[in-house]
């Protein structure tokens, strides 16, 4: 099979966690797109009755345009669980997100959810986060001496991430750092918390002990890893 045909395979798997009435976070990504149209072929459909919260103002559209109906997180008490892709993952669940730019609302939504169920195909699974760079949000705000306070944290290049000639905005309205540690992060918590230590720093892509399901897209079909605890 192609990526992309793994992509949408390991979408759509991810939606059997998905029952009426639930509060569902809509992650942001290229394989998340999958898990959003089928959600919304079984509102259509099915009559499946759920609430979905998105990721990013991107998600937001792909929701309304296939009719599933959304609410804003702060009007809900929590969400029952959040679907969403992932850059890179490791044998203990932690991740790397943030190619997509979403990050700090991405996080913000896992938090409020009881499960986090991450779809993705075989070349996101590792044994050490880091060979995909580590998205990190900051401010505009003197971003260059938050930069370089990155660099000396971490010890590797970094670099603004740019759409065109201009640098990228998040959804937010703050600029994105990816870093290029290597896969050497043994200690992804550590790392996150000295990097949420800079002052500039206002979230960073690595989502430690969230995640409780990867539905996992393989050449020969879709493997469901569970988190043992």
């Amino acid at each position: 099979m192609d990526v992309e045909s793994l992509k949408q395979e390991a979408g759509v798997a991810a939606c059997s966690y998905i029952v009426d009435g639930m509060n569902v976070g809509l992650g942001t990504g290229s394989t998340v797109k999958y898990t959003i149209l089928e959600l919304g072929r079984r509102v259509a459909e099915e009559g499946l009755s759920i609430v979905g919260v998105p990721t990013s103002v991107a998600t937001q559209k792909l929701a309304n345009s296939v009719g599933i109906p959304l609410a804003e997180l702060d009007t809900l008490s929590e969400l029952d669980v959040v679907i969403d892709g992932t850059d890179e993952f490791d044998p203990q669940f932690n991740l790397i997100k943030g190619g997509g730019a979403a990050l700090l609302r991405e996080k913000i939504v896992a938090q409020a959810s009881k499960m986090m169920v991450v779809v993705a195909d075989s070349r996101k699974q590792v044994e050490h986060l880091g060979a995909f760079p580590l998205p990190i949000e900051i401010t505009c705000f003197s971003w260059a001496t938050t930069q370089r306070s990155i660099e000396k944290v971490l010890g590797c290049s970094t670099s603004r991430r740019m759409s065109g000639d201009e640098p990228l905005k998040t959804d937010n309205g703050n600029f994105i750092i990816d870093a290029q540690t290597g896969p050497t992060l043994h200690d992804p918590a550590e790392t996150e918390r000295q990097l949420l230590a800079i002052a500039g720093v206002v979230q960073v892509g690595l989502f430690n002990g969230m995640c409780d399901v990867v539905i996992l897209a393989k050449d020969n079909g879709v493997e469901i890893l569970t988190k043992e605890d």
